[in-house]
């Protein structure tokens, strides 16, 4: 990869270093937090709701929507005014999302690891912390705030971290998503042995956007992994062309945040999709 195409990602995973050295300053984590893990009950709540085995209103309907609340994103700049969480969540509750996604990166997505424990509070659906994790520390800030489950995203990643933060996320009860983009980060995914993969038809090294990646990959993903299409959907007909291609879920963001009816949105997203 060309420097060129790579600014954009070392840019974002440079600056989630150095806020995560100051939070790790700030407040360091407690000698026992090595213990700590999800509650039995609470255990791989978001790969049962994306397995149609939840508690959310779209169980047993079709291909579930991870409905997502983020302020900003560094290719669409704001994406609502003045949004309102706990209304937006709720409202993504209402309208049938499966699970929640919250941005808790701040430079680039305006977004606070606070947002992710409102988002507990405003909703009982199973969370999912979205950020660019390259710590273990970030995992348990994700399970003290309420996730069900994070992100880990191959490209951002050596191998070899991967692994471990995948090991630790597993020991602390955390499901996780595990993001590709192309055919050598899928196997890299699948030789991991990751439970759930979400293919992101945004390239994060340029930000450009093709549904047609979801649509290549998911003919190397074996039956049994739970496969997740991110980025670039916002159509009723999209979400029909991927579910016909396999994919179990579907993670939409920005055209929910800019509706002003979240709810009937997601409805709308989801109504072609499932007749």
């Amino acid at each position: 990869m060309s420097e060129s195409t790579t600014t954009v990602l070392d840019r974002i995973l440079a600056e989630t270093r150095e806020a995560l050295e100051r939070r790790k300053r700030e407040r360091p984590l407690p000698v026992s937090s090595g213990g700590e893990s999800r509650p039995d009950a609470r255990a791989h709540r978001f790969r049962d709701a994306l397995r149609g085995e939840g508690e959310g209103e779209g169980e047993g309907e079709g291909m579930g929507v991870i409905a997502e609340f983020k302020r900003r994103s560094p290719s669409a700049g704001a994406l609502h005014e003045r949004p309102d969480l706990a209304r937006i969540v709720s409202a993504y509750e209402r309208g049938g999302a499966v699970a929640v996604s919250v941005l808790t990166e701040g430079p680039n997505f305006a977004g606070a690891l606070e947002d992710l424990s409102a988002a507990r509070a405003a909703c009982a659906l199973p969370l999912l912390r979205k950020d660019f994790i390259v710590d273990p520390y970030q995992l348990h800030e994700a399970l003290a705030a309420g996730a069900d489950a994070v992100l880990l995203i191959v490209a951002a990643l050596a191998p070899v971290d991967l692994a471990a933060l995948h090991r630790t996320a597993g020991e602390l009860g955390l499901d996780v998503l595990v993001e590709v983009h192309d055919r050598r980060e899928l196997q890299g995914a699948l030789e991991l042995g990751a439970a759930i993969v979400g293919i992101n038809n945004r390239d994060l090294r340029d930000f450009s956007v093709e549904l047609a990646r979801t649509e290549t990959l998911m003919h190397e993903v074996p039956q049994g992994v739970i496969t997740v299409s991110e980025s670039g959907i916002h159509s009723s007909e999209q979400v029909r062309r991927l579910r016909e291609c396999g994919v179990n879920a579907v993670l939409v963001g920005e055209s929910l945040m800019r509706s002003p009816d979240p709810a009937a949105a997601l409805r709308a997203l989801s109504a072609t999709a499932l007749t």
